[in-house]
């Protein structure tokens, strides 16, 4: 399933070798530069999920393994989602609900509408 070196550019590095580091860097979280070094260079890494992903052979594999692992029936898929992993924009923080009034501020918009309202009953 996996692309076989063409010969052009020299060789890849071992698959498994890279497989090991991409499911290390996917199961941490960790960003790419943190990769320990026994995977090889991050960059290849990076580099090779990102083909692989867009040439369909992640897919691929994922696709065969879950056959082959769903077959002999003891594969349980789980899922879980932390919510540390989810970050806001930081210009969401602190930013006023809509229709909310404003807790502090000047009031001087206010001050001036009073006044130019009395202005022209005069």
């Amino acid at each position: 399933m996996l692309p076989v070196s063409t010969g052009r550019g020299g060789r890849w590095r071992d698959h498994r070798q890279v497989i090991n580091g991409i499911l290390w860097r996917l199961r941490t979280g960790a960003p790419w530069r943190d990769v320990p070094e026994k995977y090889g260079p991050w960059k290849t890494l990076h580099e090779r999920l990102r083909i692989w992903t867009k040439d369909g052979t992640w897919d691929e594999i994922l696709d065969q393994v879950r056959v082959k692992d769903d077959s002999i029936g003891t594969v349980e898929w789980t899922f879980s989602i932390d919510s540390t992993n989810v970050r806001a924009h930081q210009h969401a923080a602190g930013a006023r609900k809509k229709g909310a009034a404003r807790r502090h501020g000047s009031n001087s918009s206010r001050s001036l509408m009073r006044r130019s309202a009395g202005r022209g009953e005069a």
